[in-house]
Parts: C-alpha cells; structure tokens; sequence
C-alpha cells in the first residue's frame, strides 16, 4: 500500500529520473503558469495540470515522459492522466525542485 502513495506522490526512486533524464525525457511542468514564471526546471515545458487532457496529442507516446509540480500531488493526477491516455512511460518526479537538483548534478 506504501507503494501506492509513494508512486502517487513522487517518493520516487531519484536513479529513474536521473536515467530517464540523461536519454532524454520530456520534462513537464504542471504547475500553473504564474507558478512556472516564477522558476522551473531547465527544458521544461509548462502544461497546467487543468489544460493536460487537452495537450495529449502535442506528447509523443515512445518518449519518456518526467511530470511535476511544487510537492508531487498534481504530478501525481498527471500521470494517471496521462497513463490512462496511453502513456507507457510516465514518471512521477513530484517537486520541481527535486527535478532540478538532479539536472543541475
């Protein structure tokens, strides 16, 4: 049940973002577009979390895809989205904080 929450709210293994990062992932940002102007993560795109559904098609399903935003939990509800739309490879990286450190090295 851990595993469960954890997934949903980015207690991610930190190793799979690193990877996922260094082939290349897409790095989405969920966060408002106010809260994005304030600071993301280097190469983000910003798709609010309320907009995503209408996004989908933009997204490439063969590619990786990193969603986050300030804590994990609307990262969370993004990648149910995308999931359920198709998506294969969805991560959770919940902060955009944590995202950034593990760009920045």
């Amino acid at each position: 049940m851990f595993g469960i929450f954890k997934s949903l709210f980015g207690g991610m293994d930190n190793s799979q973002i690193t990877e996922a990062i260094k082939n290349g992932a897409t790095l989405i940002d969920v966060r408002t577009q106010g809260e994005f102007s304030r600071g993301s993560v280097n190469g983000a795109v910003n798709i609010p979390l309320g907009k995503l559904s209408g996004q989908l098609v933009k997204l490439k399903t063969d590619k990786t895809i990193i969603v986050f935003c300030a804590s994990g939990i609307r990262s969370g509800q993004a990648k149910s989205i995308l999931t359920q739309n198709g998506f294969e490879n969805v991560i959770n990286g919940g902060g955009w904080k944590n995202v950034g450190k593990l760009i920045s090295g």
